[in-house]
C-alpha cells in the first residue's frame, strides 16, 4: 500500500467516524447511562423522578428478586432532559469528536494495511485475512485511543457540568497516567466484536457486489465488467451490509461493553474484566450483563450504516480523483 493510499484511508476513516458520532451522540449518552450501575434504573442509581411500577417481582432461577424498574429509551431521554437539560444529550461529544476521527482513521488505515499484507502471505480476501486484519486494527486503535474514550465515558456519567479539562485533571490526580487506561482489558476483549463485524461485513459485501454485477451483466450494462466502478445503489448495499454485520457482532459480544463502562466508573468496586462481569451477573443477573443492548442496537445500526457507507464513498471518490489527476498530468 502506497503512502497515498494510506492517507486516503486515514481521511476516509476520520470523516466516516465523525459523521456517525454526531448523528448518534444522544443515543450514545443514553446507552452509557443504562450500562452504568449509577445510571437510570441501575443498582446504584441516583434518585430519579421516573415512576415505573413493575407488574410483579422478577425472580430468577437462583432465587434473586429483581424489583429494579425497566427504563425505556424514551424515559431515559426524558429524564436526562428534565434533570440536566437538552445539552446533556450531547455530553462527551467534544472528546467523542476529538477521539472518533483519529480512532476510526487509525482503525481503517491499520485494517487496510494489515489486509494488504495478509493478502500477500495468505489466500487473498478470505475470512482468515479479514479476521487477522480486524484483530490488528482493533488492538492498535484500542491502545492508542483508550484515554480519550475513558474521559468521554466519565463526562457522560457525570450528572454535573464538568468540562473535559476538569475531568482530565481529576482523573490524573486520583490515578495518574494509568488511570486513563482503566477498562482497557474490556476494550481488548471487545476486539472480538470488531472481528465478527468485519468478517461478516466483507463476506456480505462481496456477495452483494457479485449479485449486483450479475444483474448488470444480465441487463447488458457494459460497466459491470469494471469492478472498480461504483453506482449509488452500491453504497446503499454497503450500508445494509454494515448494519447487518454490526447487529450480529453487537449481540454476540455486548457484555464487554457493560464491563468496560463499569470499569470506567469512579470507585474500586469493579477491578478487572472477569471480576466485573461476575459481579454484575451475581447482583443483577443476565439482564444486567445485557443492560442497554436495545439502545446500543438502535444507535449502532444507523451509526455503522452511516460510517461504512461514508468510508467506502470517501475512499472511492478520493481514489477516483487521484487517478484522474494522475492521468491528466501524463
Amino acid at each position: 500500500m502506497s503512502q497515498r493510499d494510506t492517507a486516503i484511508h486515514l481521511l476516509a476513516g476520520g470523516v466516516a467516524g465523525t459523521a456517525g458520532a454526531v448523528v448518534t451522540c444522544p443515543l450514545e449518552v443514553v446507552k452509557t447511562r443504562l450500562q452504568s450501575s449509577r445510571g437510570v434504573g441501575g443498582p446504584n442509581a441516583r434518585p430519579s423522578p421516573i415512576r415505573v411500577t413493575p407488574s410483579a417481582a422478577q425472580v430468577s432461577n437462583t432465587g434473586r428478586s429483581d424489583m429494579r424498574p425497566r427504563v425505556s429509551l424514551i424515559q431515559c431521554i426524558r429524564h436526562i432532559v428534565e434533570t440536566e437539560g437538552p445539552r446533556a444529550l450531547f455530553k462527551g461529544l467534544g472528546p467523542n469528536l476529538v477521539g472518533v476521527a483519529p480512532s476510526r482513521a487509525i482503525y481503517f488505515c491499520t485494517y487496510s494495511r494489515a489486509k494488504a499484507l495478509a493478502n500477500q502471505h495468505l489466500q487473498p480476501d478470505t475470512p482468515v485475512v479479514h479476521l487477522t486484519a480486524a484483530s490488528a486494527a482493533g488492538f492498535v486503535a484500542c491502545t492508542t485511543t483508550n484515554p480519550i474514550w475513558f474521559v468521554k465515558t466519565r463526562l457522560q456519567l457525570d450528572g454535573q457540568t464538568v468540562t473535559a479539562a476538569q475531568c482530565i485533571k481529576r482523573i490524573y490526580a486520583q490515578s495518574g497516567i494509568l488511570g486513563f487506561y482503566k477498562g482497557i482489558s474490556a476494550s481488548y476483549m471487545g476486539i472480538s466484536e470488531t472481528v465478527v463485524h468485519f468478517v461478516l461485513y466483507e463476506g456480505v459485501k462481496a456477495r452483494l457486489m457479485e449479485a449486483s454485477r450479475r444483474r448488470a451483466i444480465a441487463n447488458g450494462d457494459s460497466s459491470a465488467h469494471n469492478p472498480d466502478r461504483k453506482q449509488p445503489k452500491d453504497f446503499l448495499e454497503f450500508m445494509a451490509a454494515g448494519a447487518f454485520s454490526k447487529t450480529v457482532a453487537s449481540c454476540i459480544a455486548y457484555p464487554h461493553e457493560v464491563a468496560r463502562t463499569r470499569l470506567r466508573e469512579e470507585g474500586n468496586k469493579y477491578r478487572s474484566f472477569w471480576q466485573t462481569l461476575h459481579t454484575v451477573w451475581i447482583e443483577e443477573g443476565h439482564r444486567g450483563v445485557y443492560r442497554g443492548l436495545g439502545t446500543q442496537l438502535v444507535r449502532q445500526i444507523p451509526n455503522t450504516a452511516i460510517m461504512m457507507s461514508t468510508y467506502e464513498a470517501v475512499v472511492y471518490m478520493l481514489t477516483a480523483y487521484f487517478n484522474s489527476s494522475f492521468y491528466d498530468s501524463t
